[in-house]
C-alpha cells in the first residue's frame, strides 16, 4: 500500500515519507468548515488555511490586510472539520519579518487558540532568525520562496529567470531546509529551476505555478473549482 493510503492520520513526517516514495502530495486551501470537510473527505493530504482569503472571501486587491485573529478564526472553522489532513496555517503579515520575538508568539498564538498543525511563512534568508526562534517552541514550519504575494508589488510574474534570482531563491531553498523547515511551497519558478531546487532537497517542495517537477502541488481552492472569477493562468477549472 502506499505511504498516502497508509496514512489515516497526515503528519510532516508523511510528506517526507512521500517524497522518500516518489508520491506526489496534494494540498489545497480551505477557509471555512463547509469546503474543509468536502476537501478533508477527498484524500487531500494538506489543507493550506490561506492568507489568500483576502483575496477570494474579502475581496481584497492583496493579501496584506489580513491580521493573525483573521487567521486564527478562518484556522479554528477548519480544525473542526478535519480529520485526517494536516493543516497549516499561513502567518500574515506584519508577524513575522523583523522581530523573531513576534513571530514566536504569534505562531503560538495559532498553535493554542487554532490548534493548526503547522505555520507557513514567505521568505529565505530575512526571515531564518523568526523559524528558528518558532522551532525552539516545537512548531512545525513550513517555508514559501519564489513569488511572495504578501511582499509582491505590481505585476505577477514567474521568478528564477534572471542569474541572480534563479541564485537568491536556490540559496533561500538550501538555508530554509537548514533552519529545519519540513516542506517548501515554491510558487510561480521558472521550471527548470523547481526541478532543480526539488532534487536538491531532501525535504519536500510543494508547487504552485512551478511545474509538475515538484513533490507536490497546492492550488486555491477557489481557483480550482471555478468560484473565483479570474483566470490563474497554471490553473484548469
Amino acid at each position: 500500500m502506499s505511504v498516502h493510503g497508509k496514512a489515516r492520520k497526515v503528519t510532516t513526517h508523511t510528506l517526507q515519507e512521500m517524497k522518500r516514495a516518489g508520491e506526489k502530495i496534494t494540498m489545497l486551501t480551505a477557509y471555512d468548515f463547509s469546503l474543509a470537510k468536502l476537501v478533508d473527505n477527498a484524500g487531500v493530504d494538506v489543507i493550506l488555511v490561506g492568507d489568500s482569503a483576502s483575496n477570494v472571501m474579502a475581496g481584497q486587491v492583496t493579501t496584506v490586510p489580513m491580521t493573525l485573529d483573521h487567521m486564527i478564526y478562518h484556522a479554528q472553522c477548519v480544525k473542526r472539520a478535519v480529520d485526517r489532513a494536516l493543516i497549516v496555517v499561513d502567518m500574515p503579515f506584519g508577524t513575522y519579518q523583523g522581530n523573531s520575538a513576534i513571530a514566536l508568539e504569534s505562531a503560538i498564538r495559532i498553535m493554542k487558540e487554532a490548534e493548526g498543525h503547522a505555520v507557513k511563512l514567505e521568505g529565505g534568508a530575512e526571515i531564518v532568525e523568526s523559524i528558528q526562534r518558532i522551532l525552539t517552541a516545537g512548531i512545525p514550519v513550513m517555508g514559501h520562496i519564489g513569488l511572495l504575494p504578501q511582499s509582491q508589488k505590481g505585476k505577477f510574474r514567474f521568478k528564477g529567470k534572471k542569474l541572480d534570482e534563479r541564485e537568491k531563491i536556490l540559496n533561500d531553498a538550501k538555508l530554509l531546509e537548514l533552519a529545519g523547515v519540513f516542506s517548501i511551497v515554491v510558487e510561480c519558478v521558472e521550471t527548470s529551476l523547481a526541478k532543480l531546487i526539488t532534487n536538491k532537497l531532501s525535504i519536500p517542495t510543494i508547487g504552485i505555478g512551478a511545474s509538475h517537477y515538484c513533490d507536490g502541488q497546492v492550488l486555491v481552492l477557489d481557483d480550482l473549482i471555478g468560484l473565483n472569477p479570474i483566470n490563474v493562468r497554471f490553473v484548469k477549472k
